[in-house]
């Protein structure tokens, strides 16, 4: 399998390249030369495949040869060691919730695949890798946790001051070794522009190798299809047309939601739920992308002006934008109607949501669910990860599970820096 730039202007590169390398060299995302859909015969029996099998299958043709089937299988078994339950929450609507890995967020599993391929393709390197990350909140806590620890990595994340919740700051300043934070005087999209900046500044690359793990790696982004695949196993016996609804920030897993398509899963519509960072709301209104500064919510993991990962969206759907309104849909949220949401799911159905859920769940309101629909929103983090918001909107008291609980008592340790050239004094430090 072969990558190329969505810029076009980069060479093509296997798929090791494309995790090592993190960004293209023109700034732009790799994408796979071809999405070959899997026979009809995987999902008319996909109810008797077991999850590691599923992904084996789903996911082999975007790895090819790079990564031995036996070794493959392992770090996917190791990966995909918890489950990926869909819990009924009304009539035709529930929920999949992706917060039962160790960080207890939907990004353990890119996260930890990205680790695994990357320290795989490093075994033989005596070279030093630097993963530069940028995280609006969940991303930080798992790319830390995925790759603690991993012989020939330093991971550097970058954050924004005062935007992400108590427990998302412990989960990525706590864990020391191989792993550093950076706190940024400055929202998600100083730290991503920073990112990308540093990626392309000789006067670093030219010293260090840089690759990132924000969801614009393929290794991130892509093993995030398999949620959905899994969702479907489980639902396949209602015999209902599915609808998707995905809490969006940087749109990297609703994408990888349309892979799955792509690859046959059956799904009758997308929809990306934002918070009042809509950019992408304006634009399937108006067919113009007009990216803003992004604003600080309650739902801070989808606090981003500038989605790296529309393009990708838009190249999926062949950049027809009347295809792509079809099969696709985006609503905004701002926070009172967020924390209605979670008023109401929990006096309704005994289900506390936390905030990134409960804008998936307006989302599925949004769509006119018929009778053969089932809806399905994405609860992306526990709700302990927005402790503050969860239990002064619905007047609850959420029991803290054992891996939070470990890094409450330790100690922050990052680095405040204001600027691109402080970060960049720090990587050439």
């Amino acid at each position: 399998m072969q990558y190329y730039s969505l810029n076009h202007n980069a060479p093509n590169v296997s798929f090791s390249e494309a995790v090592i390398k993190g960004l293209a060299p023109d700034r732009g995302l790799y994408f796979p030369e071809k999405i070959t859909p899997l026979p009809p015969s995987f999902f008319d029996t996909i109810e008797d495949i077991d999850n590691v099998e599923i992904a084996y299958q789903a996911i082999k043709q975007f790895v090819g040869d790079e990564v031995p089937e036996v070794e493959l299988r392992d770090i996917l078994k190791d990966v995909l060691n918890f489950d990926f339950p869909v819990v009924d929450v009304e009539n035709n609507i529930g929920t999949l919730e992706l917060f039962h890995g160790p960080t207890m967020a939907f990004k353990d599993v890119g996260a930890r695949f990205m680790a695994r391929c990357l320290g795989y393709f490093n075994r033989n390197n005596e070279h030093q890798v630097t993963v530069l990350v940028a995280t609006s909140g969940d991303t930080g806590g798992a790319v830390a946790n995925g790759f603690l620890g991993v012989k020939g990595v330093d991971v550097v994340i970058l954050y924004p001051k005062g935007k992400v919740s108590d427990i998302q700051e412990k989960q990525l300043t706590t864990l020391g070794q191989n792993i550093t934070a950076l706190e940024v005087d400055g929202v998600f999209d100083d730290c991503q522009d920073m990112v990308k900046t540093a990626f392309l500044d000789n006067a670093i690359t030219d010293h260090k190798q840089l690759t990132s793990a924000n969801s614009i790696n393929v290794a991130r982004w892509l093993p995030q299809l398999l949620y959905f695949i899994f969702a479907y196993k489980q639902v396949k016996y209602k015999k209902k047309d599915i609808i998707f609804s995905v809490p969006s920030g940087n749109f990297g897993n609703i994408c990888a939601g349309v892979v799955a398509q792509k690859l046959g899963l059956p799904v009758k519509h997308f929809v990306a739920s934002t918070n009042v960072n809509d950019t992408v709301v304006r634009y399937l209104k108006t067919s113009n992308y007009e990216p803003k500064p992004s604003k600080a919510t309650i739902s801070n993991a989808m606090d981003v002006g500038n989605p790296s990962n529309f393009i990708r969206i838009q190249k999926l759907f062949n950049n027809d934008f009347d295809g792509l309104k079809n099969a696709f849909s985006a609503f905004s949220f701002d926070d009172n109607q967020t924390k209605q949401a979670m008023k109401k799911v929990y006096s309704d159905a005994g289900y506390i949501a936390d905030p990134h859920g409960a804008v998936g769940y307006l989302g599925l309101k949004e769509i006119e669910l018929q009778d053969s629909d089932y809806g399905i929103f994405l609860e992306t983090a526990h709700p302990v990860k927005f402790l503050d918001t969860v239990e002064e909107t619905l007047a609850v008291k959420v029991e803290i599970p054992a891996q939070i609980q470990e890094i409450l008592h330790k100690e922050k340790q990052s680095i405040p820096i204001n600027s691109y050239e402080k970060l960049k004094e720090f990587l050439l430090k």
